[in-house]
């Protein structure tokens, strides 16, 4: 039984993208087709036990899901329209499979779908992997990978997608969007951005087969020969990337014997591809390019730096994102001097996509070092490391940081921001708000800078990117803490740059109807479904729901004094709540995720005396909401919780 268990799980990872792919022609709903391929599935657990495997076990699956198909749609009222069409599909040729992969593969990438959502379903439908190994890549919950998956489909049938492959003038657009969910994936699988490990090679080998199946079904796009050329040569390094010790090892110090051949082999091959088709070179060939000249290179020293620069110069023409500039950056720093490659570093740090990009501060501080402004690459290292979530990363800035030659002790940023916010006569509102502004502060400036050597200006730079297009009462709250903190510091005037903004009230509209009832609809934890509930119920102001305690509620009269005036509730909110409550009788009615760690403890009001863990913030709430509604929102932005109030 173990046996065929594991042939079954094979077959499903070869054949389900071919299998969903051709229901999704017949049923025109990529979430019911998936669903019919499922069924198949376990009716192959049932009989092939007893049976043995067919010789031809995609076909079993394709056929048996197909008659599954035809019988849920003779009990539609569809049937008379299709029922010759239905008739045709169980003899329909296998070599239409090909297409039908393709066009699940330009489904699941669909624009219309947010990122995140795309790389899930795409993982689930096409790579034919479980939303707990999903899950597990990616370090998220199979629940939230779940959420995804259903969020696509919900949106694909909602927009009405059609099953079919772009036309020439739509395919270009298409076609990106699938090449970059592909090399997305890869990414994540070769430079993790959390976790522990620098690498999840599961993830890689994944994106390397749905980009070498895709170069199998659109043979003629020189963009997709690209991007496997990419992926192959970059593979081939992975064995040198990582040292005894788990630290990563930087390109230029890699043994380049323990790179793989076979794969740089084959990544060249598919470049030759790319480039016989002909025709300008795309972003995914010109980033080929490059990592062939890097692959051709016996040592580091043999690197052909200006070739690379001149490749980066074609490839911001083409795609002028700050991370290929940053890239540029790197190239030109090498081919052309430290100096010239600083001076474009520098016209990053105020692009706010890269505000919270730990390789920004990374490569400035590489070329710093190169200048030998060892106290500014210190700083920028530490910066780095504090912005990075991946554990390996984090380790190796560090130790980049402790390698660099140590200046005089100075008061820092980071030590001066600390002292401030230790003061007593804070109150837990204005601590919270002042440690946000501070925080921010270090992690763009670095905590490490010397506090004497900040400036009016590098403050405003750090607004105008982390703040320029928020709302004026957020500007002028930012605005306030740094006012505090140069008095309490005795700094010059560090927001002479900062305009006090004008504040005007705006009418948020409430959430409609239909939203609503999508909203309530949602696969939410209970605390979510509770405040949302409770909010919308009652009408109150969010801090008003999210300050109610424990021994504030009278569930039989469905209120609960909050200050001076009292939150009312309906059925809804009465439904849930002693689920929430499960026997607590003090502390906040909204309980925090996790228990607060030493260094942000709450006030003894904020936290729960049964379980340790403290009140949710405002903040978080209001993440949480807009988040899960992202979907809800026709315009994608996600909702706030003052739009629950009627």
């Amino acid at each position: 039984m173990i046996d065929v268990r594991r042939t079954v799980d094979a077959i499903w990872k070869l054949e389900s993208a071919a299998i969903i792919g051709g229901l999704t022609r017949m049923v025109h709903d990529v979430g019911l087709a998936e669903e019919l391929a499922q069924d198949a599935l376990v009716a192959a657990l049932e009989q092939w036990p007893e049976s043995g495997v067919p010789d031809n076990p995609g076909a079993w699956l394709m056929t048996t899901a197909k008659r599954r198909a035809i019988d849920r749609l003779r009990r539609s009222e569809r049937l008379e329209r299709r029922h010759e069409e239905l008739a045709r599909e169980l003899d329909q040729p296998r070599d239409v499979e090909h297409d039908d992969v393709l066009r699940l593969m330009f489904l699941s990438c669909h624009p219309v779908l947010p990122t995140e959502q795309r790389v899930a379903l795409t993982l689930r439908v096409v790579g034919g992997l479980t939303a707990a190994e999903i899950g597990r890549a990616f370090l998220t919950t199979e629940h939230r990978i779940a959420q995804r998956v259903a969020a696509a489909k919900e949106t694909l049938a909602r927009e009405r997608v059609p099953f079919e492959l772009p036309d020439g003038a739509s395919l270009a657009g298409r076609l990106s969007s699938v090449l970059e969910v592909v090399y997305l994936i890869f990414n994540e699988g070769y430079s993790a951005t959390a976790g522990d490990d620098l690498m999840r090679p599961g993830l890689c080998h994944e994106a390397l087969r749905l980009g070498r199946l895709l170069a199998e079904l659109a043979p003629a796009e020189a963009e997709v020969h690209g991007l496997v050329a990419l992926m192959e040569i970059q593979e081939s390094r992975s064995a040198a990337r990582i040292g005894p010790s788990g630290k990563p090892v930087p390109l230029h110090e890699q043994n380049r014997g323990r790179w793989d051949q076979l794969l740089i082999r084959r990544g060249f091959t598919a470049m030759l591809r790319a480039r016989d088709i002909g025709g300008p070179p795309g972003p995914y060939v010109l980033q080929a390019a490059i990592a062939v000249c890097h692959a051709q290179a016996r040592t580091a020293e043999d690197t052909d730096w200006g070739q690379i620069a001149t490749l980066y110069d074609a490839l911001v023409r083409l795609r002028p994102t700050p991370i290929v500039r940053l890239n540029r950056a790197v190239a030109v720093g090498m081919a052309r001097g430290p100096e010239a490659g600083l001076a474009l570093v520098d016209e990053l740090t105020t692009d706010r996509t890269l505000r919270d990009y730990h390789l920004l501060p990374s490569v400035r501080g590489d070329l710093l070092v190169r200048l030998e402004r060892y106290a500014e690459a210190r700083i920028e290292f530490e910066r780095a490391a504090a912005l990075t979530k991946n554990a390996a990363e984090r380790d190796f800035l560090l130790h980049r940081a402790s390698e660099v030659e140590q200046t005089a002790p100075v008061v820092t940023l980071g030590q001066a921001a600390d002292d401030f916010l230790a003061r007593e006569d804070l109150d837990t509102a204005t601590l919270r708000s002042y440690g946000q502004t501070l925080r921010r502060l270090c992690l763009t400036l670095g905590a490490q800078r010397p506090l004497d050597s900040l400036t009016a200006e590098d403050v405003t730079n750090v607004f105008e990117v982390c703040w320029g297009d928020a709302a004026a009462k957020t500007w002028n709250r930012h605005r306030s803490a740094i006012r505090s903190f140069t008095t309490w510091g005795s700094l010059a005037d560090l927001t002479a740059g900062l305009p006090r903004r004008t504040e005007t009230r705006q009418r948020i509209p409430a959430i409609g109807a239909q939203q609503l009832d999508r909203l309530w609809e949602l696969e939410v934890p209970l605390r979510e479904r509770t405040v949302w509930r409770l909010l919308h119920e009652s009408a109150a102001p969010v801090r008003a729901v999210l300050s109610l305690n424990v021994e504030d509620l009278d569930l039989d009269d469905r209120r609960a004094r909050a200050g001076r005036s009292w939150v009312n509730w309906r059925s809804g909110t009465a439904r849930l709540l002693p689920d929430l409550l499960a026997g607590r009788t003090r502390g906040p009615l909204f309980l925090a995720d996790r228990r607060p760690g030493p260094a942000r403890m709450p006030a003894p009001a904020d936290l729960c005396p049964d379980t340790g863990r403290g009140r949710l913030s405002y903040e978080r709430a209001e993440y949480l909401f807009k988040q899960a509604t992202r979907t809800l929102d026709p315009a994608g932005h996600g909702y706030t919780l003052r739009q629950l109030r009627p």
